[in-house]
């Protein structure tokens, strides 16, 4: 039998549909590629006995003609994301042994259409990251090397778990988030395809925040079409979610392979920034040629404040951020440290319960939020939020259907090589994918080619408000244009 780990979730899905395999062969051939990928460290917790639980029902649901649009297929869940029952830590130690009973809204989806739970993956801490090196379980290995070199290279973040686990093979596809490129940009460090939604495309019921008004939940896969199968079983109105959206979820496998002839494709002047990777550069025009070669028109636009989304960004996200993690005290749940009275047992509790990052982000937010900070600091970046907004709003009215630009201004890099000394080293990595969570748009990542040194480069495509199908369609035209991005033969076991 064909090693069933390598299939997309697509040929998985048909293959069990025409009964070539049944979903527990499936599911065994992953649970054992995942313990054999230890060295990875993509999970913080292997579920291999509720996977094959879930595998058995979803064969008896099969035999009898019956199943979901996910069913028998397993996935992995990004640990932040609560699974009732089973220990969701968001990569902290303050969570540490937190165990929900409740299930989040996308999770509950995947469930519904047949899905099966591999187990949970690593994440920089509370999504707090660009590396995936700040999680409190240690940092996630890529499956990808340079040439000629062993050096451990990152998967991105703060989804490294998640887009480490569908690049190396264990799992179909992945849930992961993204507050200013953690779908994308780990996408792109791998060789995978991800894409983060519309703001309010998905709950985000049950998820742990970060950024409330960045935050949204997507999926991780080898492929465009695995991505919109994914999406459209994690989608959907919620009502325990105030920002979620209440509108029909599309089929997004029709827009695969849809005609892009016509469509108006923009390229802003401002993301060609001094000092760019002529790789990167070189990439972006290969995109551009590849779009115009299947039909669409190129157009030059101009998002002018694109330069202060980044600034902004480090504002709003913090502040938020400062916010949300307020409730972990060590009163309700998680890690508690005793102290001689409650002032104490916070400060201990958190001084101890939260990574270095965290609580660097923690202050920020903190700092900009206090009485005579918040006009100068987080006004002022809201009013920008509303400007780069306003750009892209502008863009679209003008009869744009999508942008493309760069997913990261460069490939991925190694263990330590950034971000060490000066943190905003290491933020600069989202300089092309805060701007879409800063207008809250959709935007997709596709791998289309390789570095030098022999690592994925990916493209972006930015896209209308609810636009998603617009995204997949010429997604797959760049997909299918692309050379064929193949891992090297394992080396992690």
């Amino acid at each position: 039998m064909t090693d069933l780990t390598r299939l997309t979730l697509a040929q998985a899905r048909d293959g069990l549909k025409a009964k070539e395999f049944t979903s527990v062969e499936l599911t065994q051939a992953h649970v054992d590629a995942v313990a054999r990928a230890k060295s990875l460290n993509a999970y913080i917790v292997e579920t291999p006995e509720k996977a094959l639980d879930m595998a058995k029902a979803s064969d008896a649901k099969l035999a009898k003609g019956e199943g979901g649009a996910l069913e028998g297929l397993p996935l992995g869940i990004k640990d932040l994301y609560c699974t009732e029952g089973v220990q969701t830590t968001a990569a902290s130690h303050i969570l540490e042994g937190f165990i929900p009973q409740y299930e989040s809204t996308v999770t509950s989806n995947l469930w519904r259409d047949g899905a099966v739970m591999l187990g949970k993956l690593n994440l920089d801490e509370f999504a707090m990251g660009s590396s995936n090196e700040t999680s409190y379980f240690g940092p996630v290995v890529s499956p990808w090397r340079r040439k000629n070199s062993d050096a451990k290279i990152v998967p991105g973040g703060s989804s490294g778990g998640s887009s480490a686990a569908v690049a190396a093979h264990l799992c179909l596809g992945a849930t992961a988030t993204d507050t200013g490129g953690s779908i994308r940009q780990p996408a792109a460090f791998t060789g995978t395809v991800g894409i983060k939604p519309t703001y309010g495309r998905c709950s985000r019921w049950g998820i742990v925040a970060f950024a409330s008004s960045l935050d949204q939940a997507g999926p991780i896969a080898r492929t465009v079409r695995d991505a919109a199968i994914m999406l459209r079983s994690m989608a959907g109105h919620d009502v325990k979610d105030t920002t979620s959206v209440d509108a029909p979820v599309p089929d997004y496998e029709q827009a695969i392979g849809a005609s892009v002839k016509g469509k108006v494709i923009g390229i802003p002047r401002e993301y060609r920034l001094d000092g760019m990777s002529p790789e990167i550069a070189a990439l972006w025009d290969q995109g551009v040629a590849w779009l115009k070669a299947a039909g669409a028109e190129i157009r030059e636009i101009s998002l002018p404040h694109t330069k202060h989304a980044l600034p902004a960004y480090y504002i709003v996200a913090p502040a938020e951020a400062s916010s949300n993690l307020a409730r972990y005290d060590g009163i309700r749940y998680g890690l508690r440290k005793t102290g001689k009275d409650i002032v104490d047992l916070y400060e201990k509790t958190r001084a101890e319960g939260f990574g270095k990052e965290v609580r660097r982000r923690i202050m920020i937010g903190t700092y900009v939020l206090s009485a005579g900070y918040y006009d100068a600091y987080y006004l002022r970046a809201q009013k920008i939020r509303t400007l780069i907004k306003r750009d892209f709003d502008l863009a679209y009215e003008s009869g744009v259907d999508a942008i493309l630009t760069p997913a990261t201004p460069s490939p991925a890099f190694a263990q330590g090589e950034k971000g060490s000394a000066d943190p905003v080293e290491m933020y600069l990595n989202d300089v092309f994918t805060v701007t879409v969570n800063m207008a809250g748009l959709p935007g997709l990542v596709v791998p289309a080619g390789l570095s030098s040194d022999g690592l994925p480069l990916g493209l972006q495509l930015i896209g209308r408000p609810f636009e998603e199908e617009t995204l997949f369609s010429l997604g797959e035209a760049i997909e299918q244009a692309a050379p064929k991005i193949v891992l090297p033969e394992p080396w992690w076991g």
